[in-house]
């Protein structure tokens, strides 16, 4: 399976890392793409970008547009963006692909191929709102950071790990949740995660 990950200027670099993470111990090849604004943030956030290109199979620039993720014809099997800034909704939503993450997810959408954005902004004002909408009608799947908290989480990864966990059951990438890093103790109760 190989999956484009983009990494975009919103605050929740975290949710990047461990999708990186999860998608590596499922042997699952990842192509990554870290605008500029998302580099600022993942060193603000992370310290830096090398914990993210580690985990990533291929690392591209984000002004390459002549990249092969920017093709149809470069098979990809889904691509998530996580985190995704609204500028990037609302250009996918309008077709202005400027840079490699906004092409790649338009090919996503013209090739009828799972996209995932995970948006993580708050609160979200009407024009945001219809560009989800917009997006979402064309097949997008939007999936706003938003971890729930009716597991009764003792940490955040916790939280960050079921968001994973729903953005992954989008396209059937099957991550093991668990409570708190005990990685024998699968939340089976959890759609989420036993699927």
């Amino acid at each position: 399976m190989k999956v484009v990950v983009a990494v975009t200027g919103a605050s929740g670099t975290i949710y990047a890392k461990g999708f990186l993470k999860a998608a590596k111990e499922h042997v699952i090849e990842t192509h990554l793409i870290i605008t500029d604004s998302g580099e600022m943030v993942a060193k603000h956030e992370l310290g830096g970008i090398d914990g993210l290109v580690k985990l990533a199979h291929s690392v591209y620039d984000h002004k390459d547009l002549l990249a092969g993720i920017a093709s149809g014809s470069h098979d990809v099997d889904a691509m998530v963006i996580v985190p995704c800034t609204m500028k990037s909704v609302s250009a996918i939503a309008h077709g202005f692909a400027d840079n490699l993450v906004t092409r790649a997810a338009d090919v996503q959408l013209k090739e009828g191929r799972p996209l995932i954005l995970v948006p993580r902004e708050t609160p979200v004002h009407a024009i945001h709102l219809e560009n989800m909408a917009k997006l979402a009608h064309m097949g997008a799947v939007i999936l706003p950071a938003m971890p729930g908290f009716y597991h009764d989480p003792k940490a955040f990864k916790t939280s960050s790990i079921l968001s994973l966990g729903r953005s992954s059951t989008s396209w059937a990438l099957k991550i093991k949740c668990t409570r708190d890093g005990d990685q024998t103790n699968p939340l089976s109760s959890f759609p989420i995660c036993s699927r």
